[in-house]
């Protein structure tokens, strides 16, 4: 039989977590983050100001902390990465809708190409420069991966053609 493996999590100042089940709630400043954590080998509850988690799997604890402390400072702090616009053919421009990006004129396309936002993640255009925001960390790097995927250049020589938005921050 395995032993049972504990360990505990500090809750930031201004944060508020509650737990059902599986599924973790982290309120701050900054938004809301929930994730449902879907295996039946760990127990997450809160005591005080602390996160306690138990599991027999170090591996899954280990796993679980780091989500959890993600969490907690997404909605304390927020994350946030800026991507550059780089073009040399043609200028291409960004519009927000709903939770889709539209980028217009991308390589001289008249289709414009889209990218998904996801979840609560808020994109900011200034310019050149574009700032990708939110409170999950997951979200922000997955809407960063699908504006990426979504300027990735094909049938053309990519040593030529260096349009796209490359991350700077």
């Amino acid at each position: 039989m395995a032993d049972i493996l504990q360990t505990s999590i500090e809750i930031p100042q201004g944060v508020s977590v509650s737990v059902a089940g599986l599924k973790v709630s982290c309120k701050g400043p900054k938004g809301e983050v929930v994730k449902t954590f879907r295996t039946k080998d760990a127990k997450v509850s809160v005591n005080g100001g602390k996160i306690s988690l138990e599991s027999s799997d170090k591996v899954l604890l280990n796993t679980i902390e780091a989500h959890l402390k993600n969490m907690c400072n997404g909605a304390k702090d927020g994350y946030s990465h800026k991507l550059k616009i780089i073009y040399s053919h043609f200028p291409m421009t960004l519009e927000s809708k709903g939770g889709i990006l539209m980028i217009k004129n991308f390589l001289g396309e008249k289709q414009p190409r889209k990218s998904g936002i996801v979840g609560a993640t808020k994109i900011d255009v200034k310019g050149q420069e574009v700032t990708v925001s939110g409170p999950s960390k997951e979200d922000v790097g997955q809407t960063i991966a699908n504006i990426k995927n979504a300027t990735r250049i094909r049938k053309r020589d990519s040593r030529v053609f260096q349009d796209g938005m490359y991350k700077i921050e």
